[in-house]
């Protein structure tokens, strides 16, 4: 069993991609580890043996789509965002976009907002309790997802909330 990542060796991982993560970013991501573990023993945020990995099975599996997201862009929505992925760590990535997280379950809409608040977001995520089908188009710029659906039943829920979008 490989050892988990350690938050120096994501940053190093991101360099090796071409992303330079800032100190103060790689902190943030690490307040949210901590409160992703602290929020699991009440809330089902993540599968429970994927915890102990949360650096490469979550954190860095999010990251990995930063450089997919269009330089222009300045909106981006999570559908499903359960725990926060990708939405919340590409928010800390990419402080300039503007996040919105969409989730039905409002005991994970909690913890995303105050995750969002102690990780001192520059943009605080917006959080829209709702299931996706019926929540507000939200005309993003980008639409990502991460463990949600089959890619067909995805795109079609991604579909009212894009503008003119690139989905990930």
């Amino acid at each position: 069993m490989p050892s988990p990542l350690t938050p120096g060796a994501f940053s190093q991982a991101l360099e090796g991609l071409g992303i330079i993560v800032p100190r103060e970013t790689i902190s943030a991501l690490e307040i949210y580890a901590g409160l992703l573990r602290q929020w699991q023993k009440a809330i089902n945020l993540v599968g429970k043996g994927t915890l102990e990995d949360v650096w490469v099975r979550h954190i860095l599996d999010s990251a990995q789509l930063f450089p997919l997201i269009p330089k222009q862009a300045r909106t981006l929505a999570d559908l499903g965002s359960g725990g926060g992925f990708p939405g919340l760590v590409l928010a800390a990535l990419r402080p300039e976009l503007q996040v919105t997280l969409i989730e039905a379950d409002a005991r994970k809409g909690a913890f995303l907002g105050e995750a969002g608040r102690r990780m001192g977001l520059k943009n605080q995520p917006k959080i829209v309790i709702s299931r996706i089908e019926v929540a507000p188009p939200a005309g993003a710029d980008v639409v990502a997802a991460r463990a949600l659906a089959p890619l067909g039943q995805l795109l079609a829920w991604a579909a009212p909330h894009k503008g003119d979008t690139a989905i990930c």
